[in-house]
């Protein structure tokens, strides 16, 4: 029976990925994930798409009402009250407004610094509106295998790199893609299957580096088609929460639509 192998969360969109033991699974996805996101000079979005590096930066959030730290490969450290609310900003997500606040204190000196140009912090007004389209992803360790398998990858293809928030063990290659539209236990917590996910070139970094380093989106393509209504190359699958439930690592997981 396929299982819950690892749990990948980030306070700030595009900085690096926590792994946890356990999540509550809520409406908005998990609990303070993409909370936060960085804007440019023109407020436009800014994530690792832009500068890869950014999963270089380790965030701690300590809850709401608490403290943002962040953690600069060079030892900068930048931290300050998590709700320091500035001016509001209202933010486009790939084609969907995001209303939001900047975040005062000396995150924006930090970041700019680090990235080389001007940015600012923002955090979304709602809990789980940091998704790119669907509050969940899902993937199973063994489409990411396949996929190393077919174009060559030397060494284990980490599937940090599609940044998913759950990855399952004991599936079938791609199986995860023939769930679409059913609903999916995970323990306590029930999902439903939304579609694949489009996927960018952020796929192409070291995980660990945002250096870009394989052509995953070549590697996808040689076998798969661009989906006709969402730009982009499909690996991996969008979920929404339909019952809140604790998910840990080892949770099974069961199809609950045959």
């Amino acid at each position: 029976m396929p299982s819950v192998t690892r749990i990948n969360v980030t306070p700030i969109k595009g900085t690096a990925l926590q792994q946890l033991e356990r999540v509550l699974l809520i409406e908005a996805g998990i609990e303070g994930n993409r909370r936060y996101y960085l804007i440019d000079a023109r407020g436009r979005l800014f994530s690792g798409s832009v500068h890869g590096p950014l999963v270089q930066v380790e965030v701690e959030h300590d809850g709401s009402g608490g403290t943002l730290t962040c953690r600069f490969p060079d030892g900068t450290v930048a931290a300050g009250p998590d709700d320091a609310l500035g001016a509001p900003c209202e933010t486009d997500f790939y084609g969907r407004p995001v209303p939001g606040h900047r975040i005062d204190g000396p995150f924006d000196d930090a970041f700019s610094a680090f990235v080389g140009q001007p940015v600012s912090l923002a955090r979304t007004d709602r809990d789980g509106d940091g998704a790119d389209v669907f509050p969940l992803t899902v993937i199973s360790t063994a489409s990411v295998a396949e996929l190393g398998r077919r174009g060559g990858y030397e060494g284990v293809l980490d599937p940090l790199r599609f940044r998913i928030n759950i990855e399952l063990d004991g599936c079938e290659p791609f199986e995860e893609d023939t769930w679409d539209g059913r609903r999916v236990g995970l323990g306590d917590a029930v999902v439903r299957i939304r579609g694949q996910v489009p996927r960018c070139v952020v796929t192409t970094q070291d995980p660990r580096t945002g250096l870009r380093e394989w052509n995953t989106l070549k590697q996808i393509a040689s076998f798969r088609a661009p989906m006709p209504d969402r730009a982009g190359i499909p690996f991996g699958v969008y979920a929404t929460v339909e019952a809140s439930g604790d998910v840990t690592l080892g949770t099974e997981v069961a199809l609950l639509d045959i």
